[in-house]
């Protein structure tokens, strides 16, 4: 028994040394160490031996399986060693290298649009104001001054969900609802910036999507002065201040009176061109008095208060400010275009 027990610890011990994988010194220690193993079956059959040769044996046995312990654990910290030394041979990273730029992106040209206007209301002590884009019939028509059977609804047919249920065509309903949370009383002062949808071929200057930006003014004693002299501050400011506007008399139901509002043409400075169509002036806007009925039906006494109301697509301010010819070009994604604008 002496000798098996010596012939198994010099043959465990060889494999353990011939070993390359930790996953063999592993399957050793199972074969020479575990329950089934050749230590425990020779251990096993010690009820054999007389009393004296018992502990000599039991001794040795001890000593076996503690020298094939011993083996398999430095075996196992020589792989662990040589599989840390492979991977740092491997993955070596030459840190003498110059470093890679990492691309930085940018505000997409409508946001920082929408953000430069936001600004500057903002200096003017309003707030802004948001709403859903899918909309009830009432919100986004009949509280405007907008029955089911005006016809001028035609022009912004939408998409619509159910007879009540539409995707907005404009970001007024946001006006309404603010109104009618104020409960009658003023002052409202808000912008309300957001995404709008109308049935409409998309070509260079048209969009079935496209951004908007509405501003509201009701207080007691609200006149068109006022209006022209928000609307005269904004033009300055995002356009230049030797920029000025026009009012002109124009049509909307929920404003009275309505006007279109146009600013110099930038170009040739009122003298007249290709631009602006040899009038010297380019629209961006359209705006006018709250219609009395709007401020009625919102819970607001028109006897009592008066305001403004203007909006402005944000495409179209960008297109005019950063001089871009098509509108698709803000939808494309193309990285082109769009790095053009990393420092606006």
């Amino acid at each position: 028994m002496r000798e098996q027990l010596e012939a198994l610890r010099d043959d465990a011990i060889k494999k353990i040394e011939q070993a390359q994988e930790k996953k063999v010194v592993q399957e050793i220690r199972v074969k020479y160490l575990g329950k089934k193993g050749p230590v425990t079956e020779v251990l096993r059959g010690m009820g054999k031996l007389s009393p004296e040769e018992r502990p000599v044996i039991g001794q040795l046995a001890n000593d076996v399986r503690e020298a094939i312990g011993k083996a398999i654990e430095s075996k196992m910290e020589a792989l662990e060693q040589a599989e840390i030394h492979r991977k740092l041979q491997e993955e070596t990273i030459d840190v003498t290298l110059p470093g890679r730029p990492v691309l930085k992106g940018g505000a997409h040209p409508l946001t920082a649009t929408i953000t430069e206007v936001e600004d500057l209301f903002i200096g003017l002590g309003f707030s802004v104001a948001e709403g859903p884009q899918i909309e009830t019939d009432y919100y986004n028509f009949e509280a405007l001054n907008l029955p089911k059977d005006h016809p001028a609804r035609d022009m912004q047919d939408s998409f619509y969900f159910t007879d009540e249920l539409l995707l907005r065509t404009q970001t007024s309903p946001v006006q309404a609802r603010t109104m009618e949370k104020y409960k009658g009383k003023g002052p409202i002062k808000i912008i309300c910036p957001g995404k709008v949808f109308r049935r409409d071929d998309d070509d260079a200057t048209h969009s079935h999507q496209f951004m908007q930006i509405e501003g509201l003014y009701v207080d007691h004693g609200v006149r068109m002065s006022d209006l022209k002299g928000v609307l005269q501050a904004f033009a300055k400011s995002f356009f230049g201040e030797e920029r000025s506007i026009r009012l002109r008399p124009s049509f909307f139901p929920f404003t009275e009176p309505s006007v279109e509002v146009d600013v110099s043409c930038g170009i040739c400075h009122g003298d007249g061109c290709r631009f602006c169509k040899q009038t010297g002036w380019i629209e961006i806007l359209g705006a006018g008095m709250v219609h009395p009925r709007v401020l009625e039906m919102s819970g607001f006494n028109p006897n009592e208060y008066s305001g403004f109301a203007f909006g402005m697509g944000v495409e179209r301010l960008s297109m005019l400010k950063y001089g871009i010819d098509d509108i698709r070009h803000f939808y494309t994604n193309d990285r082109r275009f769009l790095a053009q604008f990393k420092r606006v």
